[in-house]
C-alpha cells in the first residue's frame, strides 16, 4: 500500500464536494472534487500531482463505513461488512485506494449516532490526529490545513484492524483496548 508524496486530505460529511470545489485555486493546493468520478480515478489524479496538500472527497473506506453503520444499526445484509472489508483491502493492496493522511470531518454533530462513532470513535482510535472535525465551508476546511498536526498513521496491520470491525462495539470504538469485545 503506498502513500502518496502530497499531503492527502479527504473532506467527509454533507456537502463535502461543494467544500473541496470551493479550495481550487489556493496556493499549494490541489482540490479534486469527486464528482462523477470513480475512487480509484481520484486516486489516480492525486498520485500525480505536485501540491502539497491534494483535498478531495472520494473516501477509499467509504464503503466500508456504510457497512460497519449498517451492521451496528441492524439495516445492514448478513455478511455485507466482511465484503466491504475485504473489497477496501484489495483495493488499497492494489493501489487503487489510498488511505487519505487526513480526514477533515464537517458538522459532526448532525449525524446520527452510529455515524459518529464510526468517524470519532473507530477512525479517530486508530489514528487520533488524522480526524479532525471542522464546520463545512472551504474556509474552514482551508484555515485547518495549516493547523495539522503530525501524530500515529493508520494501524500498521491494516487488515487485521480492518477485519477487527465487526467485534467494535459503537460506544467503546476508540476507548482504550480498541473497543473490541472480545467474544
Amino acid at each position: 500500500m503506498r502513500r502518496l508524496t502530497s499531503t492527502v486530505v479527504v473532506v467527509a460529511g454533507d456537502g463535502a464536494g461543494d467544500v473541496v470545489a470551493g479550495l481550487d485555486g489556493l496556493h499549494n493546493v490541489r482540490a479534486i472534487p469527486r464528482g462523477d468520478r470513480a475512487p480509484a480515478e481520484v486516486t489516480e489524479l492525486a498520485g500525480r500531482s505536485a501540491a502539497t496538500y491534494v483535498v478531495h472527497d472520494a473516501d477509499p473506506l467509504a464503503d466500508v463505513a456504510a457497512a460497519w453503520t449498517a451492521f451496528f444499526d441492524g439495516t445492514g445484509i448478513v455478511g455485507g461488512l466482511e465484503v466491504a472489508v475485504e473489497a477496501a483491502l484489495g483495493d488499497l493492496r492494489a493501489d487503487r485506494l489510498t488511505l487519505p493522511d487526513y480526514y477533515l470531518l464537517l458538522n459532526p454533530d448532525g449525524l446520527s449516532e452510529t455515524w459518529r462513532h464510526w468517524w470519532l470513535g473507530v477512525l479517530a482510535g486508530a489514528a487520533p490526529v488524522r480526524v479532525v472535525p471542522v464546520p463545512a465551508s472551504a474556509g474552514a476546511v482551508a484555515e485547518e490545513l495549516g493547523r495539522l498536526a503530525a501524530g500515529r498513521w493508520w494501524p500498521a496491520d491494516l487488515a487485521a484492524w480492518l477485519r477487527d470491525l465487526p467485534r467494535v462495539v459503537p460506544d467503546r470504538a476508540g476507548l482504550p483496548g480498541g473497543g473490541v469485545v472480545v467474544s
